[in-house]
């Protein structure tokens, strides 16, 4: 009888055949595994301050240029777009009795992207999540614009913000506060700038009864607007005179009113993409009492003397200044970027 055990343990045929069954199954193992492989379905980008909100979000905030590295692109079944707040830097008041500087351009997307938290009216249509891939993003930040100062009839307007940016999204720098002129020199000298949101007209026009401007805001213009139109300041004789506040985000700087010296700067928006409810891109006040702050980090311009500056990183307009003193600077501007990160 033959010795089938040996034939099956030793023979070349039978040797063979276990290596193909070997290289078979290494085959199905490898195969296996590249089949196997998926691509991050979730965004992973680096840069910036980054922190954790709301559980499964990321947030990255920029207080300064830099970049926004997009490592992994993530796909539209996990999250491929990220949700955005950009901010301009703001103006500073008028001198010499200028109105209040306007706030920074305030742009921001309609949360979809990561949602479940509350956008501001300025995240409406047609605003629009950001779809990014695979690459280093420029971020801006606009600093805030330098004080100026200047007697009364110098003529002294406020300066303008730097732009903020992120993609394809650029906020316009908030327009300075009107400086005073003496009567009989040309109204522009008067008129508050325009910008992501206008400075505020000044107090002393030419002759009683003269007008100065607010500065026209959303400039150039975008869709939702970025920013609102300053105040318009006005002289009235011997009664009174008073200066415009800053435009805000959302609100108008105010106009000038009977026996008010200074009007207050418009209302920023509020929004809690970076997980807090936050407002930011208030107006600043006209030069003058009370020439209050618009809500959402602009400066006062209250009592000749008192002028302060716009909150830092909210891109708040500065307070205008009365006569020989210095205005309040404009507020530096931010960037926030948040996306859905699992």
């Amino acid at each position: 009888m033959r010795d089938l055990k040996n034939k099956l343990t030793s023979s070349k045929n039978t040797k063979n055949i276990q290596r193909r069954k070997g290289k078979s199954f290494g085959y199905q193992v490898l195969g296996f595994g590249a089949g196997g492989s998926a691509i991050n379905p979730f965004i992973i980008a680096t840069g910036g301050t980054i922190t954790t909100v709301d559980t499964d979000y990321k947030v990255h905030t920029f207080t300064g240029p830099g970049t926004f590295t997009v490592v992994c692109a993530g796909t539209p079944d996990g999250a491929d777009t990220v949700d955005y707040l950009v901010i301009a830097g703001g103006g500073s008041g008028g001198a010499g009795g200028g109105g209040g500087g306007g706030a920074g351009g305030y742009r921001e997307s309609p949360g979809t992207a990561s949602g479940s938290y509350t956008v501001s009216p300025l995240g409406a249509s047609p605003a629009a999540a950001l779809p990014v891939t695979a690459q280093g993003y420029s971020i801006a930040v606009g600093g805030g614009a330098s004080p100026v100062s200047g007697s009364p009839g110098s003529g002294t307007k406020g300066n303008n913000g730097n732009n903020s940016s992120f993609s394809t999204i650029t906020s316009t720098a908030g327009g300075g506060g009107g400086g005073s002129t003496s009567s009989g020199a040309p109204n522009s000298n008067v008129d508050g700038q325009a910008g992501g949101s206008g400075g505020g007209g000044s107090w002393d026009t030419p002759g009683a009864g003269g007008t100065a401007l607010g500065g026209v805001g959303n400039t150039p213009p975008v869709s939702p607007a970025q920013g609102k139109n300053g105040g318009t300041g006005r002289h009235v004789g011997p009664s009174y005179s008073s200066t415009g506040g800053g435009g805000g985000a959302l609100v108008q700087g105010t106009n000038q009113a009977p026996g008010t010296a200074g009007s207050s700067g418009g209302g920023g928006a509020t929004s809690s993409i970076n997980g807090t409810p936050t407002g930011r891109g208030g107006g600043g006040g006209g030069s003058g009492t009370p020439g209050a702050a618009g809500p959402g980090g602009g400066g006062s311009g209250g009592p000749p003397g008192c002028a302060t500056a716009g909150s830092t990183n909210t891109g708040g307009g500065g307070g205008g200044g009365g006569d020989s003193v210095s205005t309040g600077a404009g507020g530096s501007g931010l960037v926030i970027i948040r996306y859905k990160f699992q």
